[in-house]
This record gives C-alpha cells, structure tokens and sequence, in this order.
C-alpha cells in the first residue's frame, strides 16, 4: 500500500511554495504526524507531516523544486510499517500490577489515608 504525501493548502493568496528540505530521506521510517518535508513560500515557512506511518518509498519533489497545492511531495511505502501493536489489557489475577481497590473497598481505604481527617462540612444556609 502507498500513500501520497501532498502539499497542503497554504493560506488564502498562497498557490505554490518550495520544498526547502527533506527531514527524511528514501528508506527511513516515520510515524503518522512526524514531520517529513519543509516548504516555504514568501509567506511562511512550514513542516509537511506524514499523514501515516510507514516508511518513505519516494521523493517526487526534490529539494528547490516550486510545487503547486495539491501536488505529490512524496511517497509513504509500507502504511503498516513502523505503526506499534496496541497494547493489550493488563493481565487480572495474581500477575502483574495489582488493580485499585474499586467501590466500597475504595472508600475504606481512602478513609485510612487521610489520617482520620474528618471530611469538610458546609457553611451556607441550611447547613450545620
């Protein structure tokens, strides 16, 4: 699967800019956000993230090159590529991390932490 790295829209009078420098080069990994590209216009100068994890298969656009809004900068081969698995739910029962006590075991023990502190009252009407 190859994914297209695109020049984004620019502001409202902006139609083309520069690609001033490539962060990442042919058979690096990136992860989805990760800046990619650096374009400047006469205007701003600003970084073309990766619109998903892979690795970049392609440079269209080399370094100097004026690009249109729209147009391919570059290409992310292997979408899948360098994305890390999910991590599970933590194991119940005796391994691992032990859970926080949850409910009325909850309320006990936070009962015996606060040092038998007594809990704030109210001072407003109706209150006493």
């Amino acid at each position: 699967m190859t994914i297209e790295i695109k020049v984004p829209t620019l502001g409202e009078s902006v139609t083309e800019a520069t690609v001033a420098k490539w962060l990442k080069q042919p058979g690096e990994a990136i992860q989805r956000d990760e800046p990619v590209v650096e374009l400047e216009t006469d205007k701003v100068t600003l970084e073309v993230p990766a619109p998903a994890a892979g690795t970049l298969g392609e440079i269209r656009a080399g370094e100097g090159t004026n690009v249109p809004v729209g147009a391919v900068l570059g290409i992310i081969a292997d979408g899948a590529a360098g994305v890390a698995p999910h991590p599970g739910p933590h194991p119940a029962g005796g391994e691992g991390e032990s859970a926080p006590p949850t409910g009325h075991s909850a309320r006990k023990s936070s009962s015996r932490h606060r040092g038998g502190v007594p809990s704030p009252r109210g001072t407003g009407r109706g209150t006493g």
